[in-house]
């Protein structure tokens, strides 16, 4: 089965900036008053669409809270264990010596002469594991940079073959081992305090930036009278013959689109490269200047997606594209959780493919579902419509709770993209319920708050959250222009605090 869309289909996105005669009813054409008979106008403005604005995401699953920097910095915990990702250069004897590479979650690196700052200590008792088998051992010396080779003596005296992979090995430390009245002692021997030292909590920090996302409409003073033919109305509530009133209400519904799309889409970029001006005066400076940058600073911001792709988790699926037809793929999920943060209240936001795809796996679960309808599993009766649609189910000690989220479908935004991006098609994301608690350099103590919010600059004389000023000659006169703008301004980034716990479906 295939479905054709209409070769004059009403599906074009871009807005017209002025009245033209695909926008408004002309009616001095040989069509209109030149005709016989005068036509039925149709005041009303039909709408097609429905609600065409797709904001409410960031409104549900997050906060919104005011700054007054540039930079919002905040930090979070790091794992309790100690738990790194090592090669094995000096194998096959039954004391290896083994090289931290990195820390378990990757962020931490030793490769190129850069060493990590392990916690492991001498007489701690270890967990190495990789492709050639499972060995228990104690840890009798360090070596090199950082002590990053360390030597492990394996318990059952087991030969452990060299495996020089990149992070090929892990190495858990699960307790030690001391023999009576033995103090912590350096390698030679001697009884003395471990040169390692005690091990301090470890966290982590991050920082975004705000942007500014100005949009303006304008209408001259003479059209501002202009009666039209078409009662217009908008997602506002803005209604009239007034045809200005529907395009600063559009306007307006689209800047407040952008403020969730930013925050969505929002990428940190560079001026490394000179790709956003070289520099020099004038238009020279290129978009450095526009920005008020200076060359190699950062631009940008991160968003949501961004930001999961960095530090979060990615799934495209086990069986293909719309992977949520089985439970293997949310098997998977359940296990990355598992080793995360395990937040067992998630949020699911998915387009209309992978809605649907869910509502089949779940129904296939049904035993009757493959002879016929069954009423009870699915709360109905035979005298009310069957609703084939779920709404949330639990897996393992997990809850899931499903809904459509509309910036994935609507064409005119990421449902357009998505028909074109292939495997990089978003077609969905995973946000876990309730808060997290972290310290707020800014407050200076331990805060909860949702996993997501939006940042926005304010202070006691200006609050820039979303600030609307009206310039020029209509109403009130402010200016020369014989002209009414309309200027629509905000200032802000999103905070994606414990990204780990979030999974982007693509």
């Amino acid at each position: 089965m295939a479905i054709t869309a209409g070769d004059n289909l009403n599906s074009v996105p871009a807005p017209r900036q002025q009245t033209l005669s695909t926008n408004y009813l002309d009616l001095n054409s040989t069509s209109g008053w030149g005709q016989q008979y005068v036509p039925d106008l149709m005041e009303k403005e039909a709408e097609v669409f429905g609600p065409r604005t797709i904001s409410g995401f960031l409104s549900q699953v997050g906060a919104e809270e005011s700054m007054s920097a540039d930079q919002v910095i905040w930090s979070e915990q790091g794992r309790l264990h100690l738990s790194y990702l090592c090669d094995i250069d000096g194998g096959g004897s039954s004391s290896p010596v083994v090289t931290i590479q990195s820390d378990i979650d990757g962020l931490n690196y030793a490769e190129a002469g850069i060493s990590v700052a392990h916690g492991v200590r001498l007489n701690d008792t270890v967990i190495l594991s990789n492709a050639n088998g499972v060995y228990k051992g104690l840890v009798t010396g360090f070596a090199g940079t950082n002590d990053c080779d360390v030597t492990v003596a394996i318990y059952d005296g087991s030969t452990v073959a060299t495996l020089a992979t990149n992070k090929g090995t892990t190495m858990l430390v699960y307790g030690s081992e001391f023999a009576k009245g033995m103090a912590y002692y350096t390698a030679a021997g001697t009884a003395a305090a471990d040169s390692r030292g005690a091990n301090e909590p470890k966290f982590k920090t991050f920082s975004n930036k705000p942007i500014i996302i100005r949009d303006y409409y304008e209408v001259s003073g003479s059209d501002v009278s202009k009666i039209g033919w078409v009662e217009v109305t908008a997602e506002g509530g803005a209604s009239g013959y007034l045809w200005y009133l529907k395009a600063e209400a559009d306007t307006r519904a689209r800047f407040t689109d952008y403020l969730e799309m930013a925050m969505l889409e929002g990428e940190l970029g560079d001026d490394n490269a000179h790709n956003f001006g070289a520099g020099g005066s004038g238009a020279a400076q290129g978009v450095d200047a526009w920005l008020g940058n200076a060359t190699g600073s950062t631009v940008g911001t991160e968003g949501l997606f961004a930001a999961i792709e960095d530090r979060g988790n990615l799934t495209s699926g086990v069986t293909g594209v719309n992977a949520a037809t089985d439970l293997a793929e949310f098997d998977a999920i359940l296990a990355e959780f598992d080793k995360q943060g395990a937040i067992e209240e998630n949020m699911m936001f998915v387009n209309r493919a992978t809605s649907l795809a869910m509502d089949d796996m779940l129904a296939s679960m049904n035993s009757y579902g493959a002879g016929g309808t069954s009423y009870g599993v699915f709360n109905n009766s035979e005298d009310m419509a069957l609703n084939l649609g779920f709404s949330g189910f639990r897996r393992g000690s997990y809850d899931f709770y499903k809904s459509d989220f509309r910036y994935l479908n609507d064409k005119a935004t990421r449902g357009g993209i998505n028909d074109t991006a292939g495997a990089n098609a978003i077609r969905g994301v995973i946000v876990p319920a309730g808060t997290s608690t972290v310290y707020d350099q800014q407050l200076g103590k331990n805060l909860k708050r949702p996993f997501l919010h939006v940042r926005y600059r304010a202070s006691q004389t200006d609050d820039r959250k979303m600030k609307t000023w009206t310039t020029g000659s209509v109403g009130a006169a402010t200016s020369a222009l014989d002209a009414m703008q309309i200027h629509m301004l905000s200032e802000r980034c999103l905070v994606t605090q414990g990204a780990n716990n979030f999974m982007l479906m693509k």
